[in-house]
């Protein structure tokens, strides 16, 4: 193809997309809509705009220069916004630390991730105490807290951040530079080793943010997010940026709700008492709002809930839609920045159980995702609905590798597609839906069985409060599934039998994979969860198997 770049006027500026451009150029300047946190703090845009001018003041006179790694760990805050903000506009890396981790990988993911500065939530120092003398690269350790009094502490710490940000001045000039610079750093925890470290520019982000906002606007009622929605994150602000959802907030100018410690009866009181009607979680979190006291009293007729880290359970979907909850899909990974698709229900006119079905489907790509799902020839599967593949993407905000991890880097972009290790059909509307993970769905005489298929329809039980599925080993079929079921306490007792006809019937409608019946049943006081709030099924595994 012939050469036939634009030409570029001498004094022609070239924008760059970087994050400050976010902040700076919103899509609507609200400077007297409110952020939030919890019940201790609210201020307006234009003050916050001046916090990051402050912060960028503050950790610069630190010494924090263009390529330093700037650590935090808080809870869900307005210190992590403004975080989100100052920090890659002075050409830092934020690296935002799992306060979930095992000690051991929070020390790993500190050293691996050559963090220089660490702003740490009083709450935290304790850990931090216990392995100071392991952490190798962090110089000055900055105390966040809510209380007025600094905590006792034999760490040394450079200074407390809101005495640092108050005496900073609120002018700072956030210079251009390459919108390919890397702006955040997070690790994600594997079924193997340690956690992987995955990293994302300036250019990333801002795609990002722009296209999930794009999709979130392109749905008629259901499911959009708009200038007059307030926002509250109920997915921790470590764990890939929170889903990148305080940046579409930001951009938008709607008011935020920073809830800092997930506490049920908290976070029903802040969406009751502030409006909330825009939030994302995993289904673990909704469960625990579900079952919480507090829920039956509290008018969620309003509120939009993106779901996802699991996939959504029909029985769950059901409770939230019960009250009103506008509850759907949204799917990706850490390595994907994370938003990939979105379970939009469209203009169809769905009866109650085929509504439902939408909502839980992993939903339609987002504007720029290239989506493939391919079988074991490496050949794109059928938008039947039914045919199984691995979804395969690209997409500008993909992660371009592990951080100083070549070997796990190539395997997860070979062939130039981001594996995801996800299995999924597609239909012929476009919708996805995934019916497993590769490492977990279970190979029973030849044949796949999903294992998420399974637990949906053994969560429809009316006794059945939680249920995960594994596979366990059988000298005859190879595998066999074995379903570890939390028992609902409020409802009628239970027992395997029961539990093995419910899905049964479900296999006579033609609804299930006959081979089901093979399942085993064990009952639990618990299902075991990953830092992150997902199943773990790796643990499960091991102490179960």
């Amino acid at each position: 193809m012939p050469d036939n770049l634009i030409p570029r006027t001498p004094s022609a500026y070239a924008y760059p997309l970087l994050i400050k451009n976010l902040l700076f150029a919103p899509v609507a300047d609200n400077p007297d809509q409110e952020i939030i946190y919890a019940d201790r703090f609210r201020f307006t845009y234009a003050e916050f705009k001046q916090r990051v001018a402050k912060l960028a003041n503050a950790l610069t006179d630190l010494g924090v220069k263009p390529g330093d790694t700037v650590a935090v760990m808080d809870w869900d805050s307005h210190r992590y916004l403004e975080c989100f903000f100052a920090v890659p506009m002075i050409g830092a890396v934020l690296h935002t630390v799992n306060v979930r981790l095992l000690p051991e990988q929070v020390i790993y993911t500190i050293d691996h991730a050559e963090d220089d500065f660490l702003l740490i939530n009083s709450d935290f120092l304790p850990l931090i105490e216990k392995i100071k003398g392991r952490l190798n690269t962090v110089k000055h350790f900055i105390v966040l807290q809510d209380k007025e009094e600094l905590p006792k502490t034999s760490i040394t710490l450079t200074g407390e951040y809101e005495a640092l940000v108050g005496a900073a001045s609120d002018q700072f000039t956030f210079e251009d530079f390459d919108e390919n610079t890397r702006a955040t750093t997070f690790y994600t925890t594997g079924t193997t080793g340690m956690p992987k470290g995955v990293y994302f520019s300036h250019r990333q982000l801002v795609l990002h943010t722009l296209c999930t906002m794009t999709m979130l606007a392109t749905s008629a009622e259901q499911g959009r997010i708009h200038q007059q929605d307030v926002y509250m994150p109920i997915t921790p602000m470590f764990h890939v940026h929170a889903w990148g959802f305080p940046y579409i907030a930001t951009t938008m100018g709607i008011k935020q709700v920073y809830p800092g410690k997930y506490v049920p009866a908290n976070l029903l009181q802040l969406i009751d008492r502030e409006k909330v009607t825009f939030s994302h979680c995993v289904p673990t979190i909704l469960h625990m709002l579900i079952t919480s006291p507090e829920f039956a009293t509290t008018d969620l007729s309003n509120w939009k809930v993106v779901i996802g880290g699991a996939s959504l359970p029909k029985k769950l979907c059901k409770s939230a839609r019960a009250k009103g909850i506008d509850i759907f899909t949204g799917y990706g990974m850490s390595e994907t920045c994370p938003v990939l698709t979105i379970a939009h229900v469209g203009n169809q006119d769905l009866d109650e159980d085929a509504e439902i079905e939408r909502r839980c489907k992993t939903g339609r790509p987002l504007p720029l995702v290239q989506m493939k799902i391919l079988d074991d020839r490496m050949q794109e599967v059928e938008p039947d609905g039914t045919a199984v593949g691995e979804i395969t993407v690209r997409a500008p905000w993909l992660t371009q590798g592990y951080w100083k991890g070549i070997r796990n880097s190539e395997n997860l972009w070979h062939g130039g597609y981001l594996h995801t290790g996800d299995v999924a059909n597609i239909d012929a509307r476009g919708y996805v839906n995934i019916t497993d993970r590769i490492k977990d769905v279970i190979k029973i005489g030849g044949e796949w069985l999903s294992s998420l298929e399974l637990e949906d329809i053994i969560n429809l039980h009316e006794s059945v409060s939680e249920v995960a599925v594994i596979g366990m080993e059988d000298d005859k079929w190879s595998e066999k599934p074995l379903a570890l079921v939390v028992v609902d306490q409020t409802a009628e007792a239970v027992d395997a039998k029961k539990i093995i006809q419910h899905v049964k019937a479900y296999i006579d409608k033609g609804l299930m994979n006959k081979l089901a019946v093979l399942m085993k049943v064990k009952f639990v006081d618990a299902i075991d969860k990953t830092s992150v709030g997902k199943t773990d099924k790796k643990l499960l595994r091991e102490k179960y198997l």
